[in-house]
């Protein structure tokens, strides 16, 4: 059953694209913790050279304020991308199952043509 084989293989592609995209969401999350660390290392030593920690402080720097309202608008998108990572998880596993699914039937299919043959070779003999 050619159909089946093909069952199999686009369940195969779908199952590799949700974990590809599963990758990608984990890399941009990691890299968006990455770069809000950086950020808090250069708020730092702003306000250490600066000597004001305050950020209501009228002299506060304009870089650190600057610097702390980008790694909040990072953070705000990596709990984003956490979500969307929960639903890809969810996505993934749906297409495992129905890759499982779609080999099984093709498993089934493949020992019901071997036993078919099987007998006819037997028929033909006996």
């Amino acid at each position: 059953m050619k159909s089946r084989e093909n069952l199999v293989r686009l369940k195969q592609f779908q199952a590799n694209e949700k974990r590809r995209q599963l990758a990608q969401l984990d890399m941009m999350i990691g890299e968006f913790e990455r770069m809000a660390n950086d950020l808090e290392v250069q708020i730092a030593a702003e306000e250490k050279k600066a000597g004001i920690t305050d950020i209501n402080h009228f002299a506060y720097p304009t870089f650190a304020k600057a610097a702390r309202q980008r790694r909040d608008n990072l953070k705000n998108s990596q709990g984003d991308l956490a979500d969307q990572r929960t639903t890809a998880v969810s996505l993934l596993r749906e297409a495992e199952a129905e890759l499982s699914k779609a080999q099984l039937l093709e498993s089934r299919d493949g020992k019901i043509r071997e036993t078919d043959g099987h007998h006819s070779r037997s028929a033909m003999i006996g």
